[in-house]
């Protein structure tokens, strides 16, 4: 039987719905560098074979050796892992074990920098950006560039420690601002694992002017939108499109939407930039993750790709619309075996999903006036509801029940979320407007829940 060991750090999908899918096609083993979540351990813990548990795992090369010494000692045939803070590590592992993996490219994947740079060589529409190594580079950078600015970690995840500049005055307090974010990020796990000091590698760049007009034929998406796919052998693979809500500032998702209503030409024209993206990172084997902004007069620039799946439900959602198993579909080209891919993306699906992450504003970023406590239970979730849709919580996403919610802090990204859940509706149109309706009922469905 083939044997796979799994890489568990933070991010990536729910190892309650991951782990059934890997272990469909082999024993699999992990070699957790973080402790594993207790939500949702009856479903996914009978998947292992075996788990072994790093408390205090090395960084760097030596990391790549534990991850190199474990996959011989279960003889692994496939190591792989979902999270953007390992992805680097297994790469190097799997190269180094002549076992399918990312290869050399993951580096132009993983570093933003390096991403913008490859892409500025190979003509990739992208945003105009500068390297940031200093609070003075942020000044020149401000003199070069057109305001307003995004500055962010090159190695950031989660839309962590991106904040908004606008003007030169704006420079000398983000570059304050965004290192106690970064180590906020650090201390819950939310760190690059191979490479060294990355907290100080930072870029600058031009916030594309994004809009829905002439994508959208209805109102209420956001101006970007996410292609997954898998490289298989180096040959992209696009699957399908994911479509969003707009962000709350700075930059924070709150929902994702399958399938996109795009007319289907438009897909198209989605579809052929980021096969122009993610062809020219030079990647071998890996999940891919490609954001892309929306423009005025038909025109698109790619954000940044990731040499992995989309986190949360993204690969749930492109299961459940679409009928594909992006996990089961990777692992098994990881595994060397014959994978049938579609001839194009994919855009005709036969339900509606969303993953929906509540943060403490509204849908359109409002902060909520009061600190209702977080009691997500007790919430009449139908209430909110249309007829017929469903909403199941995603239990190693949520916050504790029993406490006060926190105030919305724009830098903090995805520490913001209270919960993330799983919308099934009966088209698009239903779907967008149950997201909306969660988003802004919440705050009011747990005081009513509170009595």
């Amino acid at each position: 039987m083939n044997k796979i060991l799994y890489v568990y750090v933070k991010g990536g999908a729910p190892l309650e719905y991951a782990f059934p899918r890997m272990a469909a096609c082999g024993e699999l083993h992990v070699l957790a560098l973080a402790s594993l979540p207790t939500t949702g351990e009856d479903v996914w813990r009978p998947c292992c074979t075996g788990i072994d548990l790093v408390t205090d795992p090395p960084r760097g090369e030596a990391l790549v050796e534990l991850i190199v010494e474990h996959a011989k000692a279960v003889g692994a045939d496939a190591v792989l892992t979902l999270s953007e803070f390992a992805v680097l590590a297994v790469a190097h592992a799997a190269s180094r074990l002549g076992l399918a993996g990312a290869g050399p490219g993951i580096l132009r994947a993983r570093d933003k920098r390096l991403m913008r740079e490859t892409w500025a060589a190979a003509q990739v529409p992208i945003p105009r950006f500068r390297r940031v190594d200093s609070v003075q580079d942020l000044h020149t950078a401000l003199d070069e560039l057109t305001p307003p600015l995004l500055l962010k970690p090159a190695w950031g995840a989660g839309s962590v420690a991106q904040l908004v500049l606008t003007s030169p005055a704006d420079a000398v307090p983000a570059w304050a601002e965004i290192e106690p974010a970064l180590h906020a990020g650090s201390r819950v796990g939310m760190n690059e694992l191979y490479a060294a000091d990355t907290d100080r590698h930072r870029l600058v760049e031009e916030i594309a002017q994004g809009s829905t007009e002439g994508w959208y034929e209805e109102p209420g998406y956001g101006d970007y939108v996410s292609v997954e796919g898998i490289v298989a052998d180096g040959v992209y693979h696009p699957l399908s499109i994911t479509a969003k809500l707009p962000t709350v500032p700075s930059f924070v998702e709150v929902a994702s939407t399958a399938p996109c209503v795009l007319p289907v030409p438009l897909q198209r024209r989605i579809e052929d930039v980021s096969r122009q993206a993610v062809d020219a990172l030079g990647l071998e084997t890996c999940g891919t993750h490609t954001e892309l902004k929306l423009m005025a007069d038909g025109q698109l620039v790619v954000i940044e790709t990731a040499a992995r799946f989309g986190g949360l439900l993204t690969t749930r959602q492109v299961h459940e619309v679409f009928g594909v198993d992006p996990i089961g579909m990777l692992v098994r080209q990881l595994l060397g075996e014959r994978v049938e891919y579609p001839a194009a993306m994919l855009t005709d699906g036969v339900r509606a999903a969303a993953s929906v992450a509540v943060v403490p504003t509204d849908a359109a970023g409002v902060p909520w006036r009061t600190g209702p406590v977080w009691n997500p239970q007790a919430v009449d979730w139908q209430s909110l509801l249309s007829p017929g849709s469903t909403i199941e919580p995603v239990p190693a996403f949520a916050m504790p029940t029993g406490r006060p919610t926190p105030v919305f802090d724009p830098s903090a990204g995805s520490r913001n979320w209270l919960g993330v859940y799983l919308l099934s509706a009966a088209d698009a149109a239903t779907l967008l407007r149950d997201c909306n309706a969660v988003l802004d009922g919440l705050e009011a469905a747990l005081h009513r829940a509170a009595g």
